[in-house]
C-alpha cells in the first residue's frame, strides 16, 4: 500500500444562477480532461454586472487530483 500524491490547480467557474452552480460548472469542466479529482477549496468569489444589470457569479476554486 502506497501513500497518495496529489497535484492541485486553480480554475474559475461561472454561473448566472449562483455560487454553488459556478463551483459545479468548474468541477464538471475540469472533469472532462483531468482524472482522479478528489477535493476542492473555494478561493475567491466575485461577480460581474452584465449590460442588462443581471449578475454572473465567478468562483475560483483550487482542485486537487490524485497522481497515478
Amino acid at each position: 500500500m502506497s501513500d497518495t500524491v496529489y497535484k492541485k490547480f486553480d480554475i474559475t467557474g461561472t454561473s448566472k444562477i449562483g455560487v454553488e452552480d459556478a463551483v459545479n460548472n468548474a468541477i464538471a469542466k475540469a472533469n472532462e480532461t483531468v482524472r482522479n479529482l478528489r477535493w476542492f477549496e473555494v478561493k475567491e468569489v466575485r461577480g460581474a454586472i452584465l449590460d442588462d444589470l443581471s449578475v454572473q457569479w465567478q468562483v475560483t476554486v483550487k482542485l486537487g487530483f490524485a497522481l497515478e
